[in-house]
């Protein structure tokens, strides 16, 4: 071992030898270090820590186990065949488990996008129908397509522009027109359509024609379900129901008590074909407003949830290339015979407490739908449609976080009546109708924010340095200069508070003012409409004689003086790198000013 055996480790020492030892071990330990890591078609996957492959394969199992009944649930919302939300979890999950970015997200069927998709069809053709379907797959090719836009212009931002208020009011919304929809289903007695207020109507009509055995099966559902929840989250309860519902319509004949079953569900793989309807331009037309409106839920929703779960394990995220794979995902459910896919944080959140880490429980999920497609459709059709019903109805039911609802109204009151007409708006109007609402609703809210500004003055804190304030009484930070500053981006919808703002303080100043700074540390953007009225500030500012200087401009800032011609109307002189520079040179400039006592 002496020599060039030796020098063979590293720098030839012991911890040389340890070194290289423990690094070989933890490059055989993970899979796709190397160069195929690095290709963006498997980005969710690799690097793959082999000791956690156990975890993955459970985690995946476990939410086949809990997303077949959810999604088989979704179906009842869609209006499509039950096959198709199996379908959901196949192809369109492969696709983005192995094209996305994120690690975390699961993509499949999803509650909004579902009644989207039932809203926006319903005046076109009948729900199950082959027309439906066939509807339902241009939609999901749509969203693509938007989707294929937003990538190529890099509109993920617009995720950004769909408040949390607003989506917490949407989908309490979307829960009550879920949850009242499927009640006709857990009681055996005729729906209606339309409003979920209409929905509502239709039950308390008929509830009296309710058939026992229907309501007695939707009874113990959801005692099963709930039960089984209350003693472990990690228990499969909705599959446990379903099971127990598939056993009782086989072996107690429940179709001889007035009990409606699913009859039989076709099995193997989806056919891949481009739906007709696709190249009609007037079908086009006519779904664009349904299809946009599912792009924002996508864009919002997923974005949401892979951007928390990247930001709780402390990885990088590629937004962009999280599109492409939803992308994919949808092109993938339009030409398998499904509808449109989404991300979605209840199923995202089952992988992460199975224990799920990577897009391989994602995977191995499809792989179990694959078996129960090829092998395990036929016992579907003793399932009772009152226990889908009972399904939906509890997965409508957690859509209605009042928990949140609490919280925005004791934190953000104005904001919780914003959730509250988004909520009221879905129930009243219809889903697609509302998810433009709540785009102008956002933006109402982020319009508010910048609206309303609460500047500040800086003033003396008596020891030397210096202070904020709110702008209510005009007090200077040395005789003769008073420094204020503007607390967000300067627009066109809060550019009148800062000319109104600043008039009052010179009118009102005592002593009268020499100097009047604006510190825009906080100003990240002036457009033209505060460009004007900055001009017009001048004119009535230095009219009375006050100058008007600037500190803390961030370049780009100073460059859009530059392009206005700001700075050539204040002067090079006017602009200060720091609110220490502007009193440096007041104090030079007028030595005989007396400081003002503490």
């Amino acid at each position: 071992m002496a020599g060039g055996k030796r020098c063979a480790f590293a720098d030839g020492s012991e911890n040389g030898r340890m070194r290289q030892v423990t690094e070989h071990k933890v490059k055989s330990s993970r899979w796709g270090k190397g160069g195929l890591r690095r290709l963006p078609l498997l980005k969710g996957v690799l690097p793959l820590d082999r000791s956690r492959l156990g975890s993955e394969l459970f985690a995946g199992v476990t939410l086949a186990a809990l997303a077949i009944p959810e999604v088989m649930g979704y179906t009842r919302i869609s209006g499509t065949p039950v096959v198709t939300g199996l379908y959901t979890l196949l192809v369109p999950m492969v696709l983005f488990a192995l094209f996305g970015a994120s690690r975390h997200l699961v993509v499949g069927a999803d509650s909004a996008t579902a009644a989207i998709l039932a809203g926006g069809l319903a005046t076109m053709a009948v729900p199950g129908s082959p027309q439906w379907l066939s509807l339902a797959g241009v939609l999901a090719l749509m969203a693509a397509g938007m989707l294929l836009l937003a990538r190529l212009a890099r509109l993920g931002f617009l995720a950004d522009f769909l408040s949390r208020t607003v989506l917490v009011g949407f989908l309490c919304g979307v829960g009550v027109q879920v949850a009242a929809g499927e009640l006709p289903g857990m009681l055996g007695i005729a729906g209606g359509g339309g409003s979920g207020v209409a929905r509502i109507a239709a039950v308390v009509r008929h509830f009296g024609e309710a058939n026992p055995a229907t309501v007695a099966l939707s009874g113990a559902m959801l005692i099963v379900v709930l039960g089984a929840r209350r003693l472990s989250s990690s228990i499969p309860a909705p599959l446990l129901a379903i099971a127990g519902s598939v056993a009782a319509g086989w072996g107690l004949g429940l179709e001889g008590y007035g009990v409606r079953l699913l009859g039989t569900v076709p099995g193997g793989l989806p056919t891949v074909s481009i739906p007709p309807q696709t190249w009609q331009w007037g079908v086009i037309r006519t779904l664009a407003p349904t299809a946009f409106a599912m792009f924002v839920v996508i864009l919002a929703q997923s974005a949401a949830t892979s951007r928390a779960y990247a930001a709780r394990y402390q990885e990088k995220l590629d937004d962009n290339l999280d599109l492409v794979g939803l992308m994919l995902a949808n092109i993938g459910a339009g030409l398998t015979g499904t509808f449109v896919v989404n991300g979605s944080p209840t199923k995202t959140q089952m992988v992460e407490s199975a224990g799920g880490r990577t897009q391989l429980s994602q995977l191995t999920a499809s792989f179990c739908v694959l078996m129960v497609l090829l092998f395990l459709t036929a016992p579907l059709a003793y399932l009772p449609t009152a226990a889908l019903s009972t399904v939906v109805f509890l997965i409508g039911m957690e859509l209605i976080d009042l928990g949140a609802l609490r919280r925005i109204y004791l934190e953000r009151p104005w904001e919780f009546w914003v959730a509250l007409v988004t909520a009221a708006t879905v129930v009243v109007v219809g889903v697609e109708q509302s998810i433009l609402l709540a785009i102008v609703m956002s933006l109402v809210v982020h319009t508010r924010h910048g609206y309303l500004v609460s500047n500040m003055l800086l003033v003396s804190d008596g020891r030397g340095s210096w202070r904020q304030q709110k702008v209510e009484k005009p007090e200077q930070i040395v005789p003769g200069l008073m420094m204020y500053r503007f607390m967000h981006n300067l627009y066109y919808a809060n550019a009148h508070l800062l000319y109104e703002e600043v008039g009052r303080l010179v009118r009102e100043s005592s002593p009268p003012l020499t100097w009047f700074c604006i510190d825009a540390a906080a100003v990240n953007d002036v457009d033209f409409t505060a460009a004007e009225a900055l001009r017009h500030l001048h004119r009535v500012v230095e009219g009375e004689g006050v100058k008007v200087v600037f500190c803390d401009l961030v370049e780009h800032v100073k460059n859009e003086f530059d392009r206005s011609g700001l700075t050539q109307l204040f002067g090079e002189s006017a602009f200060y790198p720091s609110i220490a520079a502007v009193l440096a040179d007041f104090r030079d400039r007028f030595p005989g000013r007396p400081e003002r006592p503490s």
